[in-house]
């Protein structure tokens, strides 16, 4: 399917995330059938190595890129879990326990800490290895999580958007962390307030690896750029993207067939870490690759047959992952998920495949 290899023995329900380890470049697969399942690559292909029964749908995974085997997870459970993978065992410890169910986790290499969003309107700030953590009151509730080297970006209902500094987390954990489950929830003043260049819930967000700035997807079929620094920000814009004209018959004496364009959610967005361009992923089925700086769109790839639930580069950017599953865009949220429609995909990457294009002149 033009390119597209589907991994085997894939999740049995809704795929929820997506994350390749920069540590060995094998991928964890998060989903709603309570699985966590861990895939390395032999040659061209990928193998299930293993994987790992949750208490709850699992909403979002991450690596820990200091011990390479370890990764951290959330879901409906409230917990935000840790779990080695190697070990024989299984074990998994929880971190903190969230008053609502946890969707989001991101691991900050730079300053070893780990952090997850929860719907009860919280960001916890943990510290791994030491079994502390602190708890921060969020402007709105949740909806997406990105770091870059320095940065946390979280976005928000009303149109919130909050940037931390990583570092200055760091030191708020060393200074209020605490190893009880009843920790005080904190105010803590963010080092950015922004209002989203998106008008309607935003579903992803990735920062830009270099730390520039970041991209955020919304529900209504648009993309958001956007950078951190005051005298950039005038370059921040939007467009539209995953939308299909269709042909609609109407009803018998109110004219011909009419042309209606068709909005779908933008579920999915990643950055490319070699070129800086990036990858959404839509309810549309479809998958394209964009330029930030010159605002083109750089290819798009043949329709899959259901939504775009997730995506992610490997690390080295020769391959891309691409989790399929229903997203009831067709108004069948009432009926049975298809099982036979959640797979993930890997496609491998030529080297200039996701190179940006120089701008018209």
């Amino acid at each position: 399917m033009s390119g597209y290899v589907e991994l085997p023995d894939g999740p049995s329900d809704v795929i929820s995330s997506l994350a390749f380890s920069h540590s060995t470049g094998k991928l964890a697969v998060g989903s709603w059938d309570r699985t966590l399942s861990f895939y390395e690559q032999q040659g061209d292909s990928f193998v299930r190595e293993t994987g790992i029964q949750a208490r709850a749908p699992v909403l979002d995974v991450c690596w820990d890129e200091d011990e390479p085997s370890r990764v951290y997870f959330v879901g409906l459970d409230y917990d935000v879990r840790s779990v080695d993978t190697s070990s024989a065992d299984g074990e998994q410890t929880v971190l903190s326990t969230h008053g609502g169910a946890s969707n989001k986790v991101a691991y900050s290499k730079e300053e070893k800490i780990v952090l997850s969003t929860s719907w009860d309107g919280t960001m916890h700030v943990h510290d791994p290895k030491e079994g502390r953590h602190t708890r921060i009151r969020l402007a709105a509730k949740p909806f997406a999580l990105a770091l870059s080297n320095n940065r946390c970006v979280v976005a928000m209902a009303e149109r919130k958007v909050s940037v931390y500094d990583l570092h200055a987390l760091r030191m708020l954990l060393e200074q209020a962390g605490t190893t009880t489950s009843d920790a005080e929830v904190m105010t803590v003043e963010p080092w950015q307030s922004r209002e989203s260049s998106l008008k309607f819930m935003t579903r992803s967000i990735a920062c830009m690896p270099d730390g520039t700035g970041f991209a955020a997807s919304s529900i209504e079929g648009r993309v958001g750029v956007e950078w951190f620094a005051e005298e950039e920000q005038k370059k921040t814009y939007a467009f539209k993207c995953h939308r299909q004209t269709e042909k609609i018959t109407p009803s018998e004496g109110e004219g011909g067939v009419q042309e209606v364009d068709i909005v779908y959610p933008v579920n999915a967005l990643a950055f490319h870490p070699i070129h800086g361009t990036f990858a959404t992923g839509g309810g549309d089925g479809v998958v394209a690759f964009w330029d930030a700086q010159t605002k083109r769109r750089i290819k798009q790839f043949p329709k899959l047959q259901a939504s775009v639930a997730a995506l992610e580069f490997s690390p080295d950017g020769r391959t891309m992952a691409v989790a399929m599953s229903p997203g009831f865009e067709d108004g069948k949220e009432d009926e049975e998920v298809d099982t036979s429609a959640c797979k993930v995909y890997i496609r491998a990457l030529g080297e200039n495949e996701a190179k940006g294009k120089e701008a018209k002149k």
